[in-house]
């Protein structure tokens, strides 16, 4: 059994909370800019003095509304600046943050409700209100953002004195609950996680210990657009909170990229499907320019890859660049890399990704391009990052190191267990379900990865999602789905065979590169993805993605044959997670006609 320990640089008080910077920055640095508001076209900074002054004003309006220390709280919304103020209000009242996407279903949110016996539900708006009816008798009210939940709750609390809240805030400690945050459910009903404050400050300070502390500090900007409900997110918020720099937030993601225009930031976090999108719409804007200009993309494409790919883990060179491949980088450079970086903003100093596996080429182009993605691993029951790859120590391909006071190891079945601060508390009232996912104090994954003596880890599959053949073959799909969706016009991919003779895959059909692609191979602007399904062109496509993901597994493991969906995968319908994460088991069920022609014919 293969192991590796970070040890921690820094220490937690068993007084301390994640709730506390609030006050420490607003005392130290009170005109520091800790985030932009957006305000019409402009964005309005609130200071460190203004953020706490703001907190403490919903907290007492929440203690006015009869919320008492451990008492949770539902915050259903998407990603805005009250988010965040909501989720350290609840805290500074001593309660317990039940965060949930605001794409759940009335079913999903019913039961969050109920398993959590939350007594107050705070939600973005008319819409989320109206899911809220049959809801338990445990819930004593609803306040909605659009009808500026943050000034009813500060006027609620105008009258509370003062020692009320200093009361609950001197009450609170490292250990206590901080939040119930639900998994998202891709199997199964979702448990809720426990997170303490010492969870959450683990994580923000093993972050700001590592080397991606330096680049973190007052003075740079964030955006966050990412659901702050993901804990991944939230956990990279507080971590950019806790250093001190300015944040924005936005939430449409049809939009974003006006937004990084628009805010300039040094850091994004995202996750694998965004920079997909990213590079992606690079070249389709290549391909509809001309040949010439798609060649030009091509060419600067292979050369950040080669450029990066000479780049060791360390971050220097691992051999000198040749006089060539330097006039060839300093060319794309000019023609593709400076206008790429100006689309994320002009000033991206570096991204962060988590929440799925980053193919290593996608990697290596961004890092080429001159915007390195630092690639990390971890879960809801991490409270996040485990392991992530720093500026000084990157690996592509692998996910990183553990953070400080964590460590990892490899079981002897080849599953990843993680252990250190930020491993979650339980799940909620399952005492079984807790016992399940741990073994002597250590973390059970249900994720497959490999462990290199420098203690990088790197993910191989899922335990879970592991199939077996009709001929007891193993084969772990997701490193092959991740293959196929690197290329352009693919969007989804699902990998099929447990219990079959061979290994099949559903295909769906990225819509955004359909239309150019269409036009690129003259068929008619108005054949829709069903109309192409069986189209030779469509299908040759397809079959090139198919067989480089098969160049990385044995035959017994490689795809046989494939169906085109006549749609894409989506969160509305239920197939994908919040985070984009495929629904195995609903794909499965939805699409099993399509599975069982492929393996009759």
């Amino acid at each position: 059994m293969r192991e590796f320990t970070a040890p921690a640089t820094f220490t937690i008080a068993e007084d301390e909370t994640i709730v506390g910077s609030v006050y420490a920055q607003a005392d130290q640095f009170p005109e520091r800019v800790l985030f932009s508001r957006p305000a019409g076209q402009q964005w309005l900074d609130v200071t460190a003095e203004q953020f706490a002054h703001l907190v403490s004003g919903v907290a007492k309006g929440l203690i006015a509304n009869g919320i008492q220390p451990g008492d949770r709280v539902v915050l259903l919304s998407a990603t805005r600046f009250e988010w965040t103020l909501l989720d350290f209000a609840i805290w500074a009242a001593g309660a317990v943050t039940v965060p949930v996407y605001d794409s759940s279903s009335a079913e999903q949110l019913r039961w969050i409700l109920e398993d959590s016996g939350a007594a107050l539900a705070i939600v973005e708006t008319a819409r989320h209100k109206d899911l809220l009816a049959g809801a338990p008798d445990t819930l004593r009210r609803t306040v909605v953002i659009d009808d500026d939940a943050e000034a009813t709750l500060i006027a609620d609390g105008a009258d509370l004195p003062a020692d009320r809240l200093r009361e609950r805030l001197d009450g609170l400690r490292a250990d206590a609950l901080a939040s119930l945050v639900y998994t998202s459910g891709t199997t199964g009903r979702p448990k809720g996680c426990m997170l303490t404050h010492r969870n959450f400050l683990s994580e923000v300070r093993g972050i700001l210990t590592a080397s991606i502390g330096e680049v973190a500090h007052p003075g740079q900007r964030m955006l966050t657009f990412l659901p702050l409900a993901h804990v991944l997110a939230r956990a990279v918020s507080l971590a950019a909170f806790e250093s001190g720099m300015t944040q924005a937030h936005w939430a449409d993601f049809t939009t974003i990229t006006g937004q990084f225009t628009r805010f300039r930031p040094h850091t994004i976090l995202g996750v694998p499907r965004v920079f997909e999108k990213v590079r992606d719409g690079a070249e389709k804007k290549a391909r509809e320019s001309g040949k010439i200009t798609a060649a030009v993309f091509r060419f600067a494409e292979q050369t950040a890859v080669r450029w990066s790919e000479m780049l060791d883990h360390t971050g220097g060179f691992a051999q000198r660049p040749s006089l060539l491949l330097r006039a060839r980088y300093a060319l794309c450079d000019r023609l593709v890399y400076t206008p790429l970086r100006a689309a994320l903003g002009g000033d991206c100093e570096f991204v962060i990704s988590g929440g799925g596996a980053l193919t290593p080429r996608l990697g290596h182009f961004f890092r080429g391009v001159g915007v390195p993605v630092y690639e990390g691993y971890g879960l809801t029951e991490s409270t996040a990052a485990h392991c992530v790859n720093v500026p000084g120590s990157v690996k592509i391909g692998s996910v990183g190191q553990p953070l400080g006071g964590n460590a990892v190891r490899i079981a002897d079945d080849g599953e990843i267990e993680l252990a250190g601060g930020v491993v979650f508390a339980g799940y909620w009232r399952s005492a079984n379900a807790t016992a399940g996912a741990m073994r002597d104090g250590w973390l059970r994954t249900g994720d497959l990865g490999e462990l290199d003596q420098d203690g990088f880890l790197s993910i191989t599959g899922r335990k879970k999602d592991l199939l077996v053949t009709a001929g007891g073959k193993n084969v772990s799909p997701g490193p092959m789905e991740d293959r196929i969706r690197s290329h352009a016009l693919i969007s989804q991919a699902v990998v099929v065979g447990d219990g079959r003779p061979f290994i099949t895959a559903l295909i769906t059909v990225d819509p955004a590169t359909f239309a150019a692609w269409k036009t690129a191979i003259s068929r008619p602007a108005d054949t829709t993805i069903a109309d192409l399904r069986t189209d030779p062109a469509l299908l040759a496509e397809v079959q090139q993605a198919i067989d480089d993901a098969n160049s990385t597994v044995s035959h017994a493991e490689s795809i046989k044959k494939f169906t085109i969906l006549d749609r894409d995968l989506t969160e509305e319908s239920g197939e994908l997670t919040a985070t984009l994460k495929v629904k195995r088991h609903v794909v499965a069920e939805r699409f099993a006609d399509e599975i069982d022609t492929m393996y009759r014919r």
